[in-house]
């Protein structure tokens, strides 16, 4: 049973855990009623249609375009998970860290849609792993790492995401791996590659908890074990 102190830092961490789940909601993608008007360029890119992206752009399509939330036809195929349409817009001149409304770049974008091929081309075509994007000044590890999309958090540090970086509710991609996660075995593995990749487990939230901490006072005893281990 839980002593009063760690039932009050659980209730607490609660009210603080649902002012961050827009975190997850807070990238949009094209909804059906903006798709259906999309025409030229951003309905090539949303069918993914890939020689029409060609010959639009060849016949002077503009690749900064943007639609009603500030999203590019690239920021569009990228939401549609199209790879080829995505290769296709960068290297006729798309800017792989251009931000949507919501602050999205691409890499976030299939961050968060669960997609390691896509962070890996993006990243491959001149995206960077350690933009700053979202309203909470994250990354997409940081995102990948709220919810547990391990395969993701591998393919980021891979291509060299920043670790460490503190986004402005203080968590790091450790911290968020825990306060955020369910304490199972996606957001368990996710924390043990940030771990074995070197993340700093002493960085701590402005309550001044770490990681370990969390991992505690929630019962999350895989999860402690890995933050605690020397």
């Amino acid at each position: 049973m839980l002593d009063w102190a760690s039932s009050l830092f659980l209730l607490s961490a609660a009210a603080v855990n649902l002012l961050a789940v827009p975190f997850a909601l807070a990238q949009v993608p094209p909804a059906p009623f903006e798709t259906a008007r999309y025409e030229g360029l951003f309905a090539a890119a949303w069918a993914g249609d890939t020689a029409e992206v060609r010959r639009l752009v060849d016949e002077g399509a503009d690749l900064t375009a943007v639609d009603s939330a500030q999203r590019t036809a690239l920021h569009i195929a990228a939401f549609a998970s199209h790879d080829e349409t995505v290769r296709a817009l960068i290297e006729l001149g798309a800017d792989p860290n251009a931000l949507e409304r919501g602050r999205y770049d691409i890499i976030t974008i299939a961050a968060v849609a669960d997609d390691p091929a896509m962070v890996a081309l993006a990243m491959e075509l001149g995206g960077n792993p350690a933009n700053v994007t979202s309203v909470y000044d994250g990354t997409a590890l940081i995102a990948a790492a709220h919810l547990g999309h391990v395969e993701v958090v591998r393919a980021l540090i891979a291509g060299g995401a920043p670790l460490d970086h503190i986004n402005n509710l203080n968590w790091t991609a450790l911290i968020e791996a825990v306060v955020l996660g369910d304490g199972g075995p996606r957001h368990t593995e996710t924390l043990r590659a940030l771990v074995e990749a070197g993340a700093d487990r002493s960085i701590p939230d402005r309550e001044g908890r770490t990681p370990l901490d969390h991992a505690n006072a929630r019962g999350y005893e895989e999860m402690a074990s890995i933050l605690g281990a020397e």
